[in-house]
């Protein structure tokens, strides 16, 4: 198969062909940075690290860059209540999500720029833009001219004459008045009394949120990347603005691709703070879970579709993955028992159809579920394999060969960025060393859990439970009455 991606931007499955063969420029909408990230943040960086990971394991050479946002009012009003500078709140913040995406294994950026360090480049691209004449002062501010640019609307769909409602309620009154059309929005904003601002051309102020990015992809890469990136509530207005203002000013398109990921629901709700169902990496790591386990749960779903988020998915996504790190911690456990010889994982038939199928699986726009069924594929014989060394068992010369056959899972799950966990064999608790009616007693437990959002009408949590058990081979039927039995494949 050929890599294909679902581009936002024409509604349709694309084959992917970069600019530059052989080549692949990635610009990814990053944090602001006025306090720590949270579950959305996880599902969104996992989503395009793992994009990432497997766009080099197929041989491109990918420059990555994700940009900080350190410049917006959020920050200016987390500074202020709590006595401090935005310098200083994104400082600590920047270090927050550094420290978090590591715990996660999530590659750093190849570059990370900051708005606060792109004012030229943001200066200069809104000079060029007045020069076009789509950009117009008012009372000290800038603002872009929708009407000025083609095709307005694409990538969202859009129509701004049809969405005046929804413009004035994002906006003040005297906003509305100084604007030429309500979809128009501020490039460069002039200074208020007592907030930080930068000289420009238009006065003392401080740059709009879109024009930043624009700036920093211009900064680092010039007029057009392959594939820009971002969640889904970032389509509007936010890609939409970017595209407007690039492309404006360059006549080139900013982007070959615009891939935007779904969003988390916990619980079948929108995660939101004013509804108190809001969750920071930072907590729930710190609470027990594992990294390598939350980016297994994330991974489980397409990163496009909705990920919802609760206890019972994430216990269902922990048993999942204790039964992959089993076999993923093998090797390092175990090497004595195998044969590890140099050997081409794809001079073996079997393993040369695990990987195709894995590469199918990734190039079907990246569809992490299906691949991950090839990790439990080729994880099961050794998850059997390490129970029984477990037990002090002498492994048979059939087993003594599936070196090859773990070298090939680890270089897998790689591609996904999971990675054994050693901490959980240092306990009492380790998969390893479970039993197999403690391994029931997980089972049933997730199915009660299933069973019970079946009863809430929460099928998509249902068919997430379902789907995990099945990656650990665990095949449910449910009978007539409501009950369900269980079988291992």
């Amino acid at each position: 198969m050929t890599l294909k991606f679902n581009n936002t931007l024409s509604r349709k499955i694309e084959e992917f062909q970069p600019l530059i063969a052989g080549q692949v420029s990635i610009y990814c909408c990053g944090v602001t940075v006025y306090d720590l990230c949270h579950l959305g943040h996880a599902r969104s960086y996992i989503a395009w690290d793992v994009l990432r990971r497997y766009l080099i394991w197929s041989g491109y050479k990918v420059t990555f860059v994700q940009n900080y946002t350190d410049i917006d009012d959020k920050i200016l009003n987390r500074a202020t209540a709590e006595g401090s500078s935005m310098q200083e709140v994104s400082e600590r913040n920047i270090n927050a999500f550094e420290l978090d995406m590591a715990r996660l294994n999530i590659l750093p950026a190849d570059r990370m720029p900051r708005a606060t360090r792109c004012l030229d480049g943001i200066r200069a691209l809104i000079t060029e833009l007045e020069a076009k004449g789509a950009a117009y002062s008012a009372d000290g501010d800038v603002y872009f001219a929708v009407a000025k640019a083609n095709g307005y609307g694409l990538l969202s769909g859009r129509n701004p004459d049809e969405q005046q409602q929804g413009a004035s309620g994002r906006t003040t009154s005297s906003e509305d008045a100084r604007k030429q059309h309500p979809f128009d929005f501020a490039l460069w904003k002039a200074a208020k009394p007592g907030e930080p601002s930068w000289e420009s051309p238009w006065g003392h102020g401080r740059p709009g949120w879109h024009i930043e990015c624009s700036a920093m992809v211009r900064q680092e890469f010039g007029d057009s990347i392959d594939i820009h990136l971002g969640g889904a509530d970032l389509i509007f207005p936010h890609h939409e603005n970017e595209i407007a203002q690039s492309e404006t000013a360059s006549g080139k398109p900013l982007a070959r691709y615009w891939l935007h990921n779904g969003m988390v629901n916990v619980e079948g709700t929108k995660m939101s703070k004013s509804l108190g169902n809001f969750t920071t990496i930072r907590a729930l790591l710190d609470s027990g879970i594992s990294p390598m386990t939350l980016r297994f749960f994330v991974l489980q779903a397409h990163y496009r579709k909705p990920l919802d988020f609760s206890a019972e998915a994430l216990a269902a996504a922990a048993t999942g993955w204790k039964g992959l790190n089993n076999a993923l911690q093998l090797g390092a456990r175990h090497k004595e028992m195998l044969s590890w010889a140099a050997i081409d994982p794809i001079s073996a038939p079997w393993l040369a159809a695990s990987q195709g199928r894995f590469s199918a699986a990734m190039d079907d726009d990246l569809n992490s579920s299906a691949a991950l069924a090839v990790l439990f594929e080729l994880a099961k014989p050794l998850r059997a394999l390490a129970n029984r060394l477990e037990r002090g068992d002498v492994p048979s010369i059939e087993e003594r060969a599936l070196g090859c056959q773990w070298q090939l899972l680890q270089e897998l799950a790689g591609v996904l960025g999971l990675k054994a966990e050693e901490a959980e064999f240092n306990s009492s608790n380790a998969i390893n060393r479970q039993s197999d009616s403690e391994f029931e007693t997980e089972i049933e437990a997730q199915i009660e859990a299933r069973k019970a959002a079946k009863a809430n009408r929460n099928f998509a949590e249902a068919d997430n439970i379902r789907a995990a058990l099945k990656m650990q081979g665990i095949e449910l039927i449910d009978k007539p009455g409501g009950s369900t039995e269980w079988l291992r494949s």
